[in-house]
């Protein structure tokens, strides 16, 4: 079995709902995103999926999110945008182009991330 992983990042603001505490008020980071793709087939150059492709669309993924307020946009409307939420958003839309997602996770700081994936 193969994992393919690139990381990528984008800054925005959000505040958690329902929750008591510092991060009950607006605040911001500087996201960091990694996505997991998994297999055991390579294509005739060997390779499970090219970085430059799985990139860009994660990229694309992430501009909708980046310097934005999170609680503000139609995707996150009525719930608490935490890590886990965005992990899941970001999975849900790579998934569109690569079945073989195996996992995204997400870091709010450099020592916290949340990871989400299917079994």
């Amino acid at each position: 079995m193969f994992e393919v992983r690139v990381e990528s990042h984008f800054s925005s603001a959000h505040h958690l709902l329902n929750y008591k505490g510092e991060c009950e008020n607006m605040h911001g980071h500087n996201w960091k995103v990694e996505v997991t793709l998994k297999g055991d087939i390579l294509d005739k150059s060997n390779i499970l999926v090219d970085f430059k492709i799985l990139k860009k669309k994660l990229n694309e993924i992430l501009d909708c999110l980046d310097h934005k307020d999170l609680n503000e946009l139609e995707e996150f409307k009525n719930i608490s945008p935490s890590s886990e939420i965005i992990s899941k958003f970001i999975y849900n839309k790579i998934k569109k182009d690569f079945n073989n997602v195996h996992k995204v996770s997400v870091y709010e700081t450099p020592t916290s991330c949340t990871t989400y994936y299917e079994e």
